[in-house]
Order: C-alpha cells, then structure tokens, then sequence
C-alpha cells in the first residue's frame, strides 16, 4: 500500500503496477483530486496516463498475455481501491466515489475513527464512527462503485456484510498465525487456550 501523502506517488505506483497489476489499494486518501491522480497513475490512456515500461506486469499472469492482449485488457481488470480513513475523505466521499477508474471504497474503522475524534476503545465503535462508516457506503453504491470494510472479527465481518458493504475482512493472516500458535502452547502447557477475538 502507498500513502497518498507522498510526493512520489506516480513513480512508486508505477513500480508497483509491475509487481501486482492486478489490483491496488491506497491508504489515506482524502480528496477527488487525489483520486483522480491516483488512476492517472494506474490506468493505461485514455483514462489515464500509466506507461508500458516493462513486459514484467503481463509476465505475473498465467497464461502470458502478449503485450496487446495485455493493453487492452489492463485498464479493465485492474481493481482500483481506495481506503476512507479521515474526516476530510468522508466529507468528500460523494466526489471521490463519483471518479471514473475507482472501483471501491475501502473504510479502515480504526484510523477512521482515530482521525475523527471517536477512537475504537474496547472494540466499542461509537455511534459517530457508525454514522461516517454508513455514510460511506450509503455514497459509495450510491455511485454505482462497491464498498469495503476492515473487520477485526468474523463476527463484525458477519454485520458489514449484512449491511450491505461489498467486500469484507473476515481475518488477517497474522493474526489467525497468533492466535493459532498461541492456542497450541497454552494446550501443550496444560492450560485453556486464550479467548480468540479482533485486535480492536
């Protein structure tokens, strides 16, 4: 992921649009201008201003697409993400969502509710943290775009789901990994195994 703060924003998409040019997630984006820099930088002419640069994009597909084959499809199949985490970006989530070339609003509720004064204490989101996270999606599908959300529990999993949120985190491979190893220890040790839970 690469912070939309930094000054070499298109020479570092660029290289990562080589490495995984299948789908790109951007953290802390605030603006519609922003955006919109972000697909220049990601897309292929005409929607945006990407180049060629490397035949190694196509050779992480399999089969190989040849360079044509791999032009004409690139703008399409490159999931383009955005993540909603600050006061400026939910007040501008009607126009950044409105931008051709994104393709989803992903909401991180832990920074979101850090950035707007409402911070996830205990697990415990608080009624105007709900209140911004609902924003978003209500303008996300409202722009036809779909609309992600970070869930540090299957069970909160289960809830945005149901709300309506597109795509969701149901787990992190990290945390599975702790959790897991910390489970077999305390059984190796002869001891109950720890509550399992998000990291909220």
């Amino acid at each position: 992921m690469l912070p939309c703060t930094t000054l070499f924003r298109q020479s570092q998409l660029a290289v990562l649009m080589i490495l995984i040019p299948s789908k790109v997630l951007i953290p802390l984006l605030r603006t519609a201008d922003e955006a919109k820099q972000i697909v220049a930088a990601a897309k292929f002419p005409p929607l945006g201003r990407r180049g060629l640069g490397s035949p190694f994009a196509m050779e992480r597909f399999n089969p190989v697409p040849t360079m044509t084959e791999y032009l004409q499809q690139a703008n399409d199949s490159l999931l383009t993400m955005v993540q909603i985490e600050t006061q400026e970006a939910v007040d501008n989530v009607e126009e950044i969502a409105a931008v051709p070339g994104i393709d989803l609003l992903f909401v991180g509720p832990f920074d979101l509710g850090n950035n707007i004064g409402h911070p996830i204490l205990d697990g415990v989101m608080k009624p105007e943290l709900e209140e911004a996270v609902e924003k978003v999606l209500e303008a996300t599908h409202k722009a036809g775009k779909k609309a992600g959300f970070f869930a540090s529990s299957p069970e909160q999993a289960k809830k945005y789901a149901d709300k309506g949120f597109d795509m969701v985190s149901a787990a992190l491979d990290t945390t599975l990994l702790q959790a897991s190893l910390a489970t077999s220890l305390s059984i190796a040790r002869g001891k109950a195994p720890p509550k399992s839970g998000g990291r909220y």
